[in-house]
């Protein structure tokens, strides 16, 4: 927790020990911590130049806590000032570099990307320096990653960074993909589905696109394309925007679910509407709900006839029209 402010682990967890008593020597230290007793004097030094212990002036050989409050209370405001201090470097930075753009070869405006540990920090990196919106492409050949393996996700959508996501159908054969996209729309993420995708594609606000490749035959690694702001990227944005126009919205809400009296559908019939909608076959709904063809079949039926909807065409407009879908 406080490696934050630069503290290592087991610096950390002298620092706690001491906040729970008036004072220790490195001798009853050590009996605690008999798994770090060697870097005991080190630990006591780092802490004692950070200012969070001093050595006590009525017991000789021992230790005390500094206020946390205090100690600790003065490193955060450090780090601020360091961090402010980060942020307009980071704008002169940014100024420098926009002001270089046009001076750049054309080939400059792509970097090659190898490696999937490198991938995978630039995509790590892109979630995490997005500030208005990420757009993503996902083909159903890309394993299932859910929102809880990826951290950088849930917390740039916890602070305000909105994702728009376009997904393949066959990606809900996948199990458990329902499950995934829910946690993931409950957090605030826009997601579509369609029949193909042309590519796989990652962009943040609209000014930096990471474009992965699958791997060759005859190259056993991983890697992708950096697109920095150019025709290239713009081409890219324009190819999500049409996708994205064209695609289907995902809305595994429960709907009528929520609705009271003789119009009120159960939480699997408005799941089954929302991918149906989104247009997914019986099949697939069958397998995200985890229910038999035969089963979605019927109740797909049993709503069509209490709708009075000859084609499920009318049952998507009787559904919407009656509040199922929402």
């Amino acid at each position: 927790m406080l490696e934050v402010l630069g503290l290592r682990p087991v610096e950390e967890e002298v620092y706690r020990r001491l906040v729970s008593v008036p004072s220790a020597s490195v001798d009853d230290l050590a009996a605690a911590m008999p798994a770090h007793a060697a870097d005991l004097p080190a630990a006591i030094a780092a802490l004692e130049a950070h200012g969070l212990v001093a050595r006590s002036t009525s017991q000789p050989g021992h230790v005390v806590a500094s206020p946390p409050a205090l100690a600790l209370g003065s490193m955060i405001v450090q780090r601020e000032g360091e961090m402010r201090r980060a942020q307009l470097e980071l704008g002169r930075l940014v100024e420098q570099y926009r002001g270089s753009v046009a001076d750049r070869a054309a080939v400059d405006t792509v970097e090659v990307v190898r490696g999937p540990q490198a991938v995978a920090h630039r995509f790590a990196q892109i979630q995490r320096g997005a500030t208005t919106e990420v757009l993503a492409l996902v083909k159903s050949s890309v394993a299932l990653v859910p929102i809880d393996d990826n951290p950088d996700e849930e917390l740039a959508l916890r602070r305000g960074v909105g994702y728009r996501v376009v997904l393949e159908r066959d990606a809900f054969a996948k199990p458990g993909f329902l499950d995934a996209a829910r946690a993931a729309i409950d957090l605030g993420e826009q997601v579509r589905v369609t029949d193909a995708l042309p590519l796989r594609l990652v962009v943040a606000d609209r000014s930096l696109a990471l474009v992965p490749l699958a791997p060759t035959a005859s190259d056993s690694g991983t890697g992708a394309l950096l697109v920095h702001e150019s025709g290239l990227l713009d081409a890219l944005l324009h190819l999500f925007d049409l996708i994205w126009a064209g695609a289907h919205e995902v809305m595994p809400s429960r709907g009528g679910a929520e609705l009271v009296g003789p119009d009120r559908i159960d939480d699997v019939d408005a799941v089954i509407l929302g991918l149906l909608l989104a247009g997914l076959t019986d099949q697939a709904i069958g397998g995200q709900v985890g229910v038999s063809l035969r089963t979605v079949q019927r109740r797909v039926a049993a709503l069509m006839e209490r709708s009075g909807a000859v084609t499920r065409f009318q049952l998507g407009h009787e559904a919407t029209r009656r509040g199922w879908v929402g």
